[in-house]
């Protein structure tokens, strides 16, 4: 009799107890990461860490794998789907396959973009006042040659570019080092130039600024 009342109280004690997670904890990871997600896989945004870029299709995967592993420790803690019950939580997971899907498309089109274009992206220096840097992203497809340069400031963030280039014949001035970087007081200003059979034909300058 004592052995089944010790083993029940074991039972008792080791079983999982559901951790109160707030309404507002719920809808961020279920809405709000997603969200993100979305958004960066389908800007002009780049990141820059420690000198080397990560285009923001790459940085949409990583929020999507932390998404995901938060949505599953919140539904873990709270015992249920999200922490949420009736019709809010209907809206909160549809809201949130919704945004994952959209996420997960614009994922795979710019890593598939960045495969056939053959996208290479160039940090240039020397960087400029308060450490902003120039970051150049190249392609080429058939016989045109396309250019964009983001200006990434201390934060190491670019949301859109600052100005594009087209060229000839798939050429790459940036790569081909016909290129000319200053650095003035209040930003840069960015010159390319193609070859005499492979000429600039749209773009060409750019005025590089960090805001932020």
């Amino acid at each position: 009799m004592t052995e089944a009342r010790a083993r029940a109280r074991s039972r008792t004690r080791t079983k999982p107890t559901a951790v109160k997670v707030a309404p507002a904890v719920s809808v961020a990871a279920g809405i709000g990461g997603p969200a993100l997600a979305a958004l960066a896989s389908w800007s002009s945004l780049l990141l820059v860490v420690q000198g080397r870029v990560v285009p923001g299709w790459a940085v949409s995967a990583g929020l999507l794998v932390v998404v995901l592993g938060l949505r599953r420790w919140v539904s873990r803690a709270a015992g249920g789907p999200a922490g949420l019950s009736g019709p809010r939580a209907v809206r909160v997971r549809r809201g949130q396959r919704l945004l994952v899907a959209v996420a997960v498309l614009g994922t795979a089109w710019g890593a598939v973009d960045d495969v056939i274009s053959g996208a290479e992206y160039h940090v240039l220096r020397p960087a400029g006042p308060d450490g902003c840097t120039a970051v150049v992203r190249e392609t080429s497809f058939l016989v045109i040659g396309n250019g964009e340069v983001y200006a990434v400031g201390r934060t190491g963030l670019a949301v859109g570019a600052a100005g594009a280039w087209t060229v000839d014949d798939g050429y790459r001035p940036v790569e081909g080092g016909t290129y000319a970087l200053v650095w003035g007081p209040d930003g840069g200003s960015l010159r390319v130039d193609g070859r005499t059979t492979d000429p600039v034909v749209s773009g060409g300058s750019a005025d590089v600024d960090c805001w932020w």
